[in-house]
């Protein structure tokens, strides 16, 4: 099975597939503290940061929809990912059988919107070509995440247990009305 992975252009964004010559760059993003603060607190070896660029590039294959690159348009660095993948956390089947969104940036970008902007356009790309539900699990400690999550149309569902914590889990019927 093949599968496309689409590319979505925004004005300060490009949402593309990872290629191979963005491993280096994906781990070093999964080796920032300020990165995974909010994703579990512990920073990424290179090994597992091969496993899951695979596994993001995998996704894609299997299920045709999976996490984009985020890269700043002028600048032409990847600032992080966003997107869609099946988690298998064990949560529940509430929150496993659903496809999972996902939004990691680096710190340099924090604060200016590129979060809302990319995360905006893979939800309409998913609203458009996959549909459905989705969910996410959010830190509750992370006040952005949670409220970039609402206005995505998130809403609590309850709180999950993470390996790192106590996680919120919410989810999404559909795209929110505007």
């Amino acid at each position: 099975m093949n599968r496309h992975v689409p590319t979505i252009n925004t004005a300060r964004v490009t949402l593309r597939a990872m290629r191979p010559s963005d491993f280096d760059r994906f781990a070093e993003i999964w080796a920032m503290p300020e990165v995974v603060q909010f994703t579990g607190g512990q920073v990424r070896d290179r090994d597992a940061c091969w496993h899951n660029f695979l596994r993001n590039a995998g996704h894609w294959q299997m299920t045709g929809f999976g996490q984009w690159a985020i890269e700043e348009h002028g600048s032409g660095r990847m600032i992080g990912q966003a997107g869609f993948f099946y988690g298998a956390r064990g949560l529940g089947p509430d929150f496993d059988a659903v496809p999972e969104a996902g939004w990691v940036l680096t710190p340099d970008v924090h604060g200016k919107g590129l979060g809302r902007e990319a995360t905006q356009a893979a939800h309409d790309w998913f609203d458009r070509v996959i549909t459905g539900p989705l969910v996410c699990m959010i830190d509750p400690a992370h006040a952005v995440s949670l409220q970039l999550a609402a206005r995505l149309g998130y809403v609590p569902m309850r709180m999950g247990q993470d390996p790192a914590g106590p996680v919120q889990l919410m989810s999404r019927k559909s795209p929110p009305q505007v």
